[in-house]
């Protein structure tokens, strides 16, 4: 097991469902896929085909498209295998982005289930307390 091996088990799931999203967001999605996705990975994303290699390039693709991705953890929750995380996902840093929810599962320390949902922030809100 060479050194960044043993800093990838060392990390809790939560800190590895993290490290996922910051490195899908700064473009370096098959890093990401590499060191965090297991192999029977699948996903509940209604816009892609449910298999791991069709959301992986769906990702690149938007990374690609949005260079300047800028994605901010609000709240981490771990609970046994799975791990949640709310944050604000923007395509770039002047946009208003998106509150979006992802819900990971892990098995034998890899993300091998992922759930997204996300809301469009509105420019105009009714509620003082705001998406965050």
């Amino acid at each position: 097991m060479n050194t960044d091996q043993k800093v990838y088990t060392s990390l809790t799931q939560k800190e590895k469902a993290i490290s996922f999203l910051k490195l899908v967001a700064s473009g370096n999605v098959h890093e990401a896929y590499q060191r965090y996705i297991g192999p029977n990975f699948f996903h509940h994303n209604p816009f892609f085909p449910g298999d791991r290699e069709a959301l992986m390039l769906a990702m690149e693709e938007d990374a690609a498209n949005n260079p300047h991705k800028v994605l901010e953890v609000k709240i981490a929750i771990e609970e046994k295998e799975i791990v949640t995380i709310y944050s604000h996902v923007k395509q770039n840093p002047e946009d208003l982005g998106v509150a979006v929810v992802h819900i990971f599962r892990f098995q034998d320390e890899q993300i091998v289930e992922l759930w997204d949902v996300g809301q469009s922030i509105p420019e105009d809100s009714l509620n003082e307390n705001g998406m965050f």
